[in-house]
């Protein structure tokens, strides 16, 4: 009896955690998608409600799965491309040395990944050369065009660096506006976990979490949850003993 009062009590605790950071908000009803609908409690003010008992079940199970992966060594990409998520989704990635989009997607990124590792290499050879002081070997006109294209290489690829090869999962910020990075994902195969409002379809993704992915503080509570998970799977991973 006491273990399912503590149940009860903790998820009690994550749903008012939920509520806190306004995860319950969604759009007002003209811009809902139908496959929304069973993820709604109700309106308010004319803003539909989520009910947070089915976005903390859904929020448990992406966060079981993201746990699994993690400990697996899999590489999670998170994306958030949105003003409100591009800071929460680079400190969040940073924290768990994690490759990450906080700004607009390129097309290819994943289907293309061959060609985007060769830009991610350029990038990280200048870096090298620069810090190891050997770009003393160029002209100063050649310094100063290597410095432009390493401005540029850094604001499309720096968050991909620790991309080696293609990722496990991807979390999204908004599955509606992050389409393309959702379609790629789809179409290797890669789960796609996601945030989403009342107007994402939420069938397109294998873990959709039905929330608020418009508010600062909700888009923060949902990707601290997930690198929360991360973390956890990371510390879980089997150590191998050394073959003798």
């Amino acid at each position: 009896m006491s273990n399912i009062k503590e149940d009860t009590s903790k998820i009690h605790t994550a749903i008012e955690g939920l509520f806190k950071a306004g995860a319950h908000f969604g759009l007002i009803r003209s811009r809902r998608h139908p496959s929304a609908k069973p993820f709604l409690f109700g309106i308010k003010n004319k803003v539909e409600i989520f009910d947070l008992e089915k976005t903390h079940d859904a929020l448990e199970k992406a966060k079981a799965f993201i746990k699994d992966e993690a400990q697996k060594g899999g590489l999670i990409l998170l994306v958030g491309g949105k003003n409100e998520a591009r800071q929460v989704i680079q400190s969040g990635a940073l924290k768990v040395e994690m490759p990450y989009v906080a700004g607009r997607w390129l097309g290819g990124t994943l289907t293309n990944f061959s060609e985007i590792k060769k830009r991610i290499n350029r990038l990280e050879d200048f870096l090298s050369q620069r810090e190891k002081g050997e770009l003393v070997k160029y002209t100063k006109k050649e310094r100063l065009l290597i410095d432009r294209e390493i401005i540029r290489l850094q604001a499309s690829f720096s968050g991909l660096t620790p991309m080696r090869t293609l990722p496990k999962v991807v979390f999204v910020i908004d599955s509606k506006r992050e389409e393309i990075a959702v379609k790629e994902a789809q179409k290797l195969k890669i789960p796609v976990v996601a945030l989403s409002s009342s107007d994402c379809d939420m069938r397109t993704v294998e873990y959709s979490i039905p929330g608020n992915d418009a508010a600062v503080a909700s888009i923060r509570f949902f990707v601290d949850e997930i690198v929360s998970a991360i973390v956890d799977g990371k510390r879980a991973q089997v150590v191998k003993e050394p073959v003798l």
